[in-house]
C-alpha cells in the first residue's frame, strides 16, 4: 500500500466517524430520554475536550516525536472508552464516557496533520489530495447512516459506529513508524505580546463568536429538521450538502484571495453566516431556503478558516506556529463551541430550537461589529490552506 493511500486512509475514517456523531448523535441522545439541556452538555463534550487536548498531545508529540504511537494509542484508548456507551450509564455515567472519549479522539488529528506533513515531505502539495479523503468519509458516512435509519431505530447508532472505530484503528497501524525526531527548542519569543496584539484580540474574539454562533447547529440542527418533517436520510443529505460546499469553496479559494482582501472575506463570510442561521431559523418549511442555507456553510466554515489559517500563520509565525494553531483550536472551536453548545440548549429548553438559532444571529452580528473595527490584514498573509476538514 503506497504512503498515500496509508495517509489518505485515517483521514477517511476518522471524519467518517465525525459524520456519524455530528447529524445523529442528538437524535440518538433524545431517543434514549435525556432533557434538551442534557442533550446539550453532552454534545458540548465534543467541543470541550479540544480546550486541552491538542495542546497537551501536541505538547508530548513534540517532546517525544512518538506521534504515530500516541496516535495508535489515542485511537485504541478512545474506541475501548466509547464502549462504555453500551453500558447505558445514565446521564452522568455517559457524561464521564464523553468527556474521556473526545479527549483521546481530540488529540489524533493535531497529531496526524504534522506526521502527515513530515511524510509527504517535500511533496506537500499532495496535502489536499490526502486531506479530501476525509471530507469523503463524513459525507459517505452521514448519507449511509441516515438511509439505515431509515429502516432501523435510531437506538442502534452506537452500533453502527463500531466499524467506523475499528477502520480508525486499523487504518492508524497501517502508519509508517516515525523516527522519533523532536522538535529543535524555539527561541524564547513574544507570544504575550503576539496574543495581546488588538487585531489577534479581535481575530480570536471573532472565531470565539463563530464557534458559539455554530452551537445550535452541531446540536440541534438534526432535532430542528426532525420537528419540521424531515426524515433521517433528508437529514444526512442536508449536512452532506455543507460539507460538499465547503470543498468546493476550498477548491476555488485563491481566486477569492485576489480579488478580496481577507479581511473583506473575513466580514463577508460573518454576514453571510449571520443570514444563514435567520433562514434556518425560520424558513425551514422551505426546502429551497433550506437548500441554499446549507450551501452558505461555505462561507460559515470554509472561508472563515481559509482566513484563520492565515492569521494564525502570520501573526504566530514559525516558531510560535504550533501554540498558535493550539490557541486557535483550543479558545474557538473548544471553549467557544462548547459554551454555544451549552446556550443553546438553555434557549431550546426555555423556548424553541429556532430561539437557539437566532441566538447564534446575534453572536454572528456582535462578531461583525468588532471583525470591522478590530481586524487587520496578518503579516505575510499569502500561504492558503489546500483542502477542507
Amino acid at each position: 500500500m503506497g504512503i498515500y493511500w496509508r495517509l489518505s486512509n485515517l483521514y477517511f475514517w476518522f471524519f467518517a466517524l465525525l459524520g456519524g456523531l455530528l447529524p445523529y448523535w442528538s437524535l440518538y441522545l433524545q431517543g434514549q430520554g435525556f432533557s434538551y439541556l442534557q442533550i446539550a452538555t453532552l454534545m458540548a463534550t465534543i467541543q470541550l475536550t479540544k480546550i486541552v487536548a491538542p495542546s497537551l498531545w501536541g505538547h508530548l508529540g513534540d517532546k517525544t516525536g512518538q506521534r504515530v504511537r500516541l496516535v495508535r494509542f489515542g485511537a485504541i484508548t478512545g474506541s475501548l472508552l466509547f464502549a462504555g456507551v453500551f453500558l447505558e450509564p445514565g446521564f452522568y455515567g455517559l457524561l464521564l464516557v464523553m468527556l474521556a472519549f473526545t479527549f483521546f479522539w481530540n488529540a489524533i488529528l493535531p497529531l496526524y496533520e504534522v506526521i502527515t506533513l513530515r511524510s509527504l515531505g517535500e511533496h506537500r502539495e499532495k496535502y489536499g489530495k490526502v486531506r479530501l479523503w476525509g471530507s469523503v468519509g463524513f459525507i459517505g458516512s452521514v448519507a449511509g447512516v441516515g438511509l439505515i435509519l431509515e429502516w432501523i431505530s435510531i437506538g442502534w447508532l452506537p452500533w453502527l459506529l463500531l466499524p467506523v472505530f475499528v477502520g480508525i484503528c486499523v487504518s492508524a497501524f497501517l502508519l509508517p513508524a516515525d523516527q522519533g525526531e523532536r522538535k529543535s527548542p524555539a527561541p524564547k519569543g513574544s507570544l504575550r505580546a503576539i496574543m495581546t496584539h488588538p487585531a489577534v484580540v479581535a481575530f480570536f474574539l471573532m472565531n470565539f463568536l463563530l464557534q458559539v454562533s455554530h452551537g445550535a447547529y452541531y446540536t440541534f440542527f438534526s432535532i430542528h429538521l426532525e420537528q419540521h418533517g424531515y426524515g433521517n436520510l433528508a437529514i444526512g443529505l442536508l449536512w452532506s450538502l455543507g460539507v460538499i460546499s465547503e470543498i468546493g469553496l476550498f477548491l476555488v479559494m485563491h481566486r477569492l484571495t485576489r480579488l478580496f482582501t481577507v479581511r473583506q472575506i473575513a466580514i463577508g463570510a460573518l454576514v453571510l453566516t449571520m443570514i444563514r442561521w435567520v433562514l434556518i431559523a425560520e424558513l425551514t418549511d422551505f426546502l429551497s431556503v433550506l437548500l441554499f442555507a446549507q450551501l452558505l456553510h461555505a462561507a460559515s466554515y470554509a472561508a472563515l478558516h481559509a482566513v484563520s489559517v492565515q492569521y494564525v500563520q502570520g501573526f504566530f509565525g514559525q516558531h510560535h506556529h504550533g501554540q498558535g494553531q493550539a490557541l486557535y483550536s483550543g479558545l474557538t472551536f473548544g471553549a467557544g463551541g462548547a459554551l454555544g453548545a451549552w446556550m443553546s440548549g438553555f434557549l431550546v429548553e426555555g423556548f424553541s430550537t429556532s430561539a437557539a438559532f437566532w441566538g447564534g444571529a446575534i453572536a454572528m452580528a456582535i462578531a461583525i461589529v468588532i471583525t470591522a473595527r478590530g481586524l487587520q490584514a496578518p503579516p505575510d498573509a499569502h500561504a492558503e490552506p489546500s483542502s477542507s476538514s
